[in-house]
């Protein structure tokens, strides 16, 4: 390993804005046990599903309707 990089001519990460956040969500059991089902079927990791749902309600401005 070197001891000094140059780092120069180095440019931003053009990806950097899609990269994922960490962040804390409470589920309730029968939803991530759905997902984990789903998960199992599709060879996905669950997470990655939940997080496809959540875009393509985001994508579609799904609302919800509480009737």
């Amino acid at each position: 390993m070197r001891k000094t990089y140059d780092f120069s001519k180095a440019r931003k990460n053009p990806y950097s804005k899609r990269l994922k956040k960490q962040v804390t969500i409470r589920l309730d059991e029968e939803t991530i046990e759905y997902f984990k089902q789903l998960a199992e079927e599709t060879e996905i990791p669950y997470q990655t599903l939940i997080n496809l749902y959540l875009r393509e309600c985001a994508t579609k401005g799904r609302k919800l309707s509480m009737k």
